[in-house]
């Protein structure tokens, strides 16, 4: 078969293949011109998942009508000035997207340049140009897509529900709206709005409030900023803390000079800076902006623009990992709020009342003859038994609610319990402290402190655990960690198998504190321990390292696998619960945590303690 020039018509239908591959990218190609035409407000409504129907209004430059003409040309831009493919400034630049539309559906551009007052339109159905004509509207561009895809019906099959392609849509507007903070953003699919961004301000808050508004109000109050610049690379963002993860990552977001883009470099970026502050399988929330010069970085190796590649990946890696490691440092024994905020909800869930009884309305009366509010079962009334320890001490048993409110209270007059931790005063320099001043000790595991505007409470053996293991770890980079000699070597029956992989590993358990040997079939022998355990389970903590070893086998870095076993050897040398502990104890675990890194969360990224503000328990008890 000879070879023959394809007509512009199939040409253009081929690029729209690359470049439109569902009403989404349509969205998003649309969207990128508003905001390079300088738009402030930009209107998206969709109809039919987009296929009936998108439109994009915005109030951008305009374009006059020698213009219009020319944008529904291949190949014609006004954003390569210099015809400089290594200098791209702007979010679009190939001058297919409107061609490539408009060969595949029925488009409409109308516009009017700001400052002049007339507008025109021009129309393209699926390739056939049409003349210019007068329109009326305000000053900026209006763009419609009806019936996309008609011209290629095939491409319709691989398409999803109407509800999946509306959500790709919310997607993406939401990641083009993450980036430009300044400009205002108002979404309708169908006959529902489906977003609603105003405009705000082009600075660290400003993005915060965009982020918080589009990833949460969790996100809003756990974000740290991120800052960091080296040679001629700058990142910026916010990142959530540790405590704040998701199962998957579709909450972290990675930006380009204002183009979001989709790139590897993030998860092991971000796997790297995390480390050991989140657990296995999840991932932390963030939304990390790099800056750089464009001749840096290649946004041209995708059709769609959603991939790009740096001349110096290692840079903008280690720039990244460096900023997030500053940050998460700098936020110190910083918990989630949503603790908190889990913990009150918790409590209203139960202190809410029952559901209504079908068998009760208006007007009914109670045991004892007492009235009762609608909706609310009667009080069952005090146990036979209470009833006798009642007597006995001399007080009438309550015949009903409202008498039982008036009975003596001479009985909670003695104290219940052992109240030791509270029995000094407190002291007024510890109350502001941010974990303040224990006050007591509940079920020998839990730490209950009181600051000026909140109660804290502390999981005891979590919270130590994460303490001994950052011990371990600058141990372990100083040199070495400090051992002590056994009396009489603790003799540990593992297995064959365990044994064998403990034995292979001595080096790296002897460089953490931990000396063991063989001793004879299927044990070690253990030597030395590190000092930092103390009196610890070292059968325990032997056992399950060997266990650890056998199962990650060779598929960690040795610098990885010291720290999973750091941090196995914390979980077992910490403060345990049902361990009783002291004022001075408390307040010295407490002060601890606050001077240690990364003390709000344990090794296995859960939190070490919750914090209940005072204004949130006052509204719980009704008093706000």
């Amino acid at each position: 078969m000879p070879i023959r020039q394809l007509p512009p018509e199939t040409v253009n239908r081929i690029a729209a293949g690359e470049v439109i591959e569902r009403p989404a990218s349509v969205v998003k190609e649309l969207v990128e011109n508003a905001i390079d035409a300088g738009a402030s407000e930009i209107e998206i409504v969709t109809a039919d998942g987009g296929l009936a129907l998108v439109r994009v209004t915005d109030d951008g430059i305009g374009m006059g009508p020698d213009d219009l003409l020319l944008a529904v040309e291949r190949h014609a831009t006004s954003k390569l000035p210099d015809d400089d493919l290594l200098d791209i400034r702007t979010l679009g630049f190939r001058g297919e997207a409107l061609p490539s539309i408009g060969s595949i559906a029925l488009l409409s551009i109308a516009s009017r340049r700001q400052g002049s007052r007339d507008g025109f339109e021009i129309a393209v159905e699926r390739g056939d140009k049409r003349g210019l004509r007068p329109a009326a509207l305000n000053a900026g561009t209006r763009v419609e897509v009806r019936e996309l895809f008609s011209a290629t019906p095939a491409r319709l099959k691989f398409l999803k529900s109407e509800r999946a392609e509306n959500m790709a849509t919310s997607e993406m507007v939401k990641r083009l709206a993450m980036a430009h903070p300044e400009v205002g953003f108002t979404l309708t699919m169908g006959e529902r709005a489906g977003l609603k961004l105003p405009r705000g301000e082009a600075t660290a808050q400003g993005l915060l409030a965009r982020l918080g508004r589009i990833m949460g109000r969790e996100f809003l109050a756990d974000a740290l900023e991120i800052a960091g610049e080296r040679d001629g690379v700058r990142i910026a963002g916010f990142a959530g803390l540790p405590t704040l993860h998701r199962p998957d990552a579709s909450q972290q977001f990675l930006f380009v000079n204002g183009r979001p883009v989709k790139d590897k470099l993030i998860q092991g970026a971000v796997r790297a800076a995390y480390g050991d502050l989140i657990p296995r399988g999840r991932y932390p929330l963030l939304a990390l902006f790099v800056s750089l010069e464009p001749t840096e970085v290649d946004v041209n190796v995708h059709p769609t623009k959603a991939e790009v590649r740096f001349r110096d990946a290692g840079r903008v890696r280690g720039l990244m990992i460096g900023a997030l490691q500053h940050a998460l440092e700098g936020a110190g024994h910083r918990a989630s709020a949503r603790g908190g905020a889990m913990t009150l909800e918790t409590l209203a869930d139960r202190g809410a009342p029952s559901a209504p009884s079908p068998f009760m309305g208006e007007g009914r009366v109670g045991a004892g003859g007492q009235a009762l509010e609608p909706g609310y079962p009667p009080s069952p009334g005090p146990s036979p038994q209470a009833a006798g320890e009642w007597r006995r001490q001399g007080v009438s048993m309550p015949r009903g609610f409202a008498e039982a409110m008036q009975a003596p209270f001479a009985a909670f007059d003695a104290t219940s319990a052992d109240t030791s931790a509270d029995s000094g005063p407190i002291a007024e320099d510890l109350l502001d402290r941010p974990l303040g001043a224990a006050r007591a000790q509940l079920h020998e595991t839990y730490i209950v402190s009181q600051t000026r505007g909140s109660v804290i409470i502390t999981d005891q053996h979590a919270a130590h655990e994460r303490l001994v293991y950052e011990r371990l770890k600058r141990a372990l980079a100083n040199g070495g960690v400090a051992r002590q000699g056994l009396l009489i070597p603790a003799i540990v029956e593992v297995g064959e198998d365990e044994a064998a992989a403990l034995a292979e590993k001595d080096a790296e358990l002897a460089e953490l504190g931990l000396v063991v040997e063989p001793f004879g079939f299927g044990a070690v022998a253990v030597r030395e321990v590190p000092a930092l355990l103390g009196d610890s389970d070292v059968k325990g903590l032997v056992k399950d390292l060997a266990a650890e070893i056998l199962a990650d086998g060779q598929t960690l870095a040795l610098r990885d696998r010291l720290e999973a076993i750091a941090s196995r050897m914390a979980c077992h040398g910490s403060v345990r619960a049902g361990r009783r502990l002291t004022p001075q104890e408390m307040n010295a675990l407490l002060r601890e945590m606050e001077a240690t890194p990364y003390s709000g969360q344990c090794n296995h990224g859960r939190p070490t303690y919750v914090e209940l503000r005072l204004a949130d328990i006052e509204r719980l008890f009704g008093r706000r």
